[in-house]
């Protein structure tokens, strides 16, 4: 490739530090796609001859199907997989070959694939977060009625229905699934044409290639085409959300299977043992999950320091962009795979669940709320009066809901004779209808939305 300018080849190091291969060879049927369509374009164009097209494309065939066989050769020497495919490509069909590359660089040629590869990627994920969010609605649709504490700085706040708190994830994976679409729509245009970052001569038709690997058209500026990175950059993003997501999740899981907690029971399939206290069941799988979010969010930064500083067009700098990605895709293709996983089989304790919620007197908002709304009291004094009762549950040792209209009177003597409101969880579940709240019949109206959504 360098013999008209080097008199030597590069040194060990060299070689070593420059080569690709070893992980872009991932981009191989994105590369064969490329210049399938590149040497379809040029034969229009009438850039090479049909002949030539002919050879070239049935070389290029046949090559798919020895990687897809065999895999990816890696031969440090040609760097990446455009010359490693090249040259097995003028090994089978010899002169057309080094037609191929009339009027494209592997600048251009590597923009195109790693589009058309994280494109792949994103529908990839689209998928498993789908099946991510049909495992919450069925287990939602299954606790609508289940009550569990709802937690704020993580004490018990006020009572909340299992299907509610599912259905919270559900709308997060909702918004991941719409910043991946969001990032899909933004890099769907051809970087090929491009050259090496200042166009072309050749009568070449962007147009075309664009149409032909299903692009929405070119992108606008050479420049722009060879040296942008925004799409990794914001793929990495909407993985580094969705992964944190994922990791919230996967951290109450691992609360949730504590003892203190004892909330859920995770099946042996996602749980691992102690290799010396043998009662041990470890959520070693939520864990991970947790653990993976760390490294996305590692990948995100990475790249973004690697391009923070590179002036236009391409520099070598560039060829560290695909590691990251690889790497973040792998890991929360896996980390969904293992949440979705968990969601539909993990057993909850809704017993304990209830039990838990019924304490630290859970619903004394709902006595607040009614000193307000049937009695006129300002929301602060109604605070005030609460706290008032709260205290004397405390030192009686009595729950909320066990407080008398006597009880009441006491601390508060202007309501001398009155019929209290229900105090227990399943009441104040019950009263919280106001849009998007956790009474059962919202969480049953908003899981119905979730499924008509799910089979659009």
């Amino acid at each position: 490739m360098w013999g008209g300018r080097f008199g030597a080849g590069p040194g060990d190091i060299m070689r070593e530090i420059n080569a690709s291969i070893p992980f872009d060879k991932r981009l191989w049927q994105e590369d064969i796609a490329g210049s399938k369509a590149h040497a379809q374009m040029l034969a229009a164009q009438g850039i090479i001859s049909s002949d030539d097209e002919t050879a070239i494309q049935q070389g290029l065939s046949a090559i798919h199907a020895e990687y897809e066989a065999d895999g990816v050769p890696e031969d440090w020497t040609l760097e990446d997989i455009h010359m490693v495919t090249e040259t097995r490509l003028r090994a089978l069909v010899g002169e057309p070959a080094a037609r191929l590359h009339t009027a494209r660089s592997r600048n251009d040629q590597v923009a195109t694939d790693f589009r058309l590869w994280v494109r792949v990627a994103i529908g990839r994920i689209d998928s498993g977060l789908k099946a991510f969010q049909s495992a919450l609605v069925a287990r939602a649709d299954e606790h609508a009625d289940s009550i569990m504490p709802g937690f704020t700085h993580l004490q018990v706040a006020q009572p909340v229905t299992l299907g509610h708190h599912l259905m919270a994830y559900y709308e997060m994976a909702k918004r991941d699934r719409s910043r991946f679409a969001d990032c899909a729509h933004r890099l769907n245009q051809s970087p090929l044409g491009a050259a090496a970052l200042a166009g072309t001569s050749f009568p070449i038709d962007r147009a075309a290639t664009a149409q032909a690997l299903g692009f929405d058209g070119p992108m606008g500026n050479s420049l722009d085409a060879v040296s942008d990175r925004d799409f990794a950059l914001e793929f990495l993003t909407c993985a580094t959300q969705t992964a944190l997501h994922l990791s919230r999740l996967a951290e109450e899981m691992i609360l949730w299977a504590s003892q203190p907690f004892g909330f859920i029971l995770l099946p042996d399939a996602w749980s691992t043992g102690s290799s010396i206290m043998p009662q041990k069941r470890n959520p070693d799988a939520a864990e991970l999950v947790r653990g993976h979010a760390g490294r996305i969010m590692g990948s995100m930064t990475s790249l973004m320091v690697t391009m923070k500083g590179l002036p236009l067009a391409y520099s070598k700098d560039m060829q560290d962009d695909k590691p990251p990605v690889f790497e973040a895709y792998d890991l929360l293709s896996l980390s969904i795979a293992a949440m979705t996983g968990m969601v539909g089989n993990v057993t909850f304790q809704t017993a304990r669940m209830r039990e838990v919620a019924a304490s630290g007197f859970s619903t004394a908002t709902d006595l607040a709320d009614w000193l307000v709304r049937e009695h006129g009291l300002a929301f602060r004094d109604a605070h005030h009066v609460t706290g008032s009762v709260v205290k004397a549950c405390e030192e009686r040792g009595i729950t909320l809901d066990a407080i008398t209209s006597n009880d009441l009177a006491a601390i508060y003597p202007q309501l001398q004779e009155s019929d209290l409101p229900d105090l227990s969880v399943e009441g104040s579940v019950a009263s919280r209808t106001s849009a998007g709240g956790t009474a059962p019949v919202r969480v049953r109206e908003e899981i119905a939305f979730a499924k008509k959504e799910l089979e659009a």
